[in-house]
């Protein structure tokens, strides 16, 4: 069985910066492309990184893009994302996920993610 645990949300003001994390449990970790996706109350589900199985490419979304940092470490079956310059417009549950398939890349396609975490709430105050 799949598990997906995220950790480190919380409450911060504006230009914070928090660091979420994901350990896996039950499937190969390091053989999967792992994604961290967000949604907003009363919004869809939204990309906001991914990262190849190595952690070799990694793609983000635009919004998050230069302030935003995924990482992993397959000997900790752990991923990482670091956010920095947080605005109220971060706020949101932050979801990881893992890949359906071994050696896909990140992709901003929620379908290509088979398992997902509970979600860790983060909430920008202005």
């Amino acid at each position: 069985q799949v598990q997906l645990v995220e950790s480190g949300g919380g409450l911060v003001q504006t230009g914070d910066s928090l660091r979420l994390s994901c350990t896996a449990s039950g499937r190969t970790f390091g053989s999967y492309v792992m994604g961290w996706f967000r949604q907003a109350p009363g919004k869809e589900r939204e990309f906001v990184a991914g990262i190849s199985w190595n952690g070799g490419t990694t793609a983000y979304a635009d919004p998050v893009k230069d302030r935003f940092t995924i990482s992993r470490d397959n000997a900790k079956n752990t991923v990482y994302l670091q956010m920095n310059s947080l605005k109220p417009d971060d706020t949101a549950v932050y979801y990881c996920s893992s890949g359906r398939a071994f050696g896909m890349s990140p992709s901003e396609r929620d379908g290509n993610y088979a398992y997902w975490g509970q979600g860790t709430q983060v909430t920008v105050s202005s």
